[in-house]
């Protein structure tokens, strides 16, 4: 069976990775963090929250970057919300933003609606310019339950794009195959993703020096220190160290380049499966 890293033209051993800025149209300080992220740093790309308060000043400062659909249908923050671009109430929790958790989301949210959702969020990436890359899912909640998965994998096949998904352990945790799926329908995907939100700068470097063959996405949620981010969450501090690792550390381009690592984008794998469509 050809490899993903064949499928790219290089070795099956090769050891690739895909290192994406997540959050584009969070905040301010995330939009101006990612882009950074992305065109002086080392990301490789961008996911983008089409219903983030943000998203419409990140899509007019796109310059054409490797961005995909950040689908989201929940809001964490406590005292920062966002809410569904269409008319779904049952997408709403008691304070008009989005569910908090995946479960109350899972519990209460219609189907239907959330397909209409999920698809006019891809949609708007569109109508506004992007080149999108790729499908990604916010907090797992399309990919953990098998109705979900299915809106997930619907939009993936219609717009013929490569998905984020994670690896032989969260299909355990999730009791059915969603990787296998997803490739019985041609929809590429990375082979090993460390799915740990706001990870310790450190672990991501020795994360970078430790890929396993074959293709890896490590995910960043860099942000420039600004008040706003301050006091949008309390993760303020971790956001802006992913900035600085991604944008200014000498290290981490230095443990990519000990590793043997060469550095991949979506762009590469959503081209590899339209060739091959």
């Amino acid at each position: 069976m050809t490899t993903l890293a064949e499928v790219l033209s290089h070795e099956a051993d090769d050891r690739l990775l895909v290192l994406t800025s997540d959050q584009l149209g969070m905040c301010h300080a995330s939009n101006a963090g990612v882009y950074e992220s992305l065109r002086s740093g080392l990301a490789t790309g961008a996911s983008l929250m089409v219903p983030g308060p943000w998203a419409r000043e990140a899509a007019y400062h796109y310059r054409g970057e490797a961005v995909g659909v950040h689908l989201t249908l929940n809001a964490e923050l406590d005292c920062y919300r966002w809410r569904p671009i269409t008319h779904a109430p049952s997408l709403l929790d008691g304070d008009g933003g989005f569910p908090r958790t995946v479960e109350d989301l899972w519990d209460h949210a219609d189907l239907d609606e959330a397909r209409r959702e999920c698809r006019a969020q891809l949609e708007r990436a569109i109508l506004w310019g992007f080149d999108v890359t790729h499908l990604s899912s916010h907090m797992g909640a399309l990919q953990n339950r098998p109705e979900f998965f299915d809106v997930y994998l619907e939009l993936a096949v219609d717009f013929d794009l490569p998905m984020r998904l994670e690896g032989a352990t969260a299909e355990t945790t999730a009791g059915f195959p969603f990787r296998s799926l997803a490739a019985d329908e041609g929809v590429l995907t990375v082979d090993h993703h460390r799915l740990e939100r706001l990870a310790e700068p450190t672990a991501l470097e020795r994360s970078a020096m430790d890929l396993a063959p074959g293709v890896t996405e490590l995910v960043v949620e860099p942000a420039t220190d600004t008040p706003e981010l301050r006091a949008l969450c309390h993760s303020w501090g971790r956001r802006v160290e992913h900035r600085d690792l991604v944008c200014g550390s000498s290290e981490l381009r230095a443990d990519v380049d000990r590793g043997g690592v060469t550095l991949v984008s979506w762009r590469q794998i959503r081209d590899a499966q339209r060739a091959a469509a």
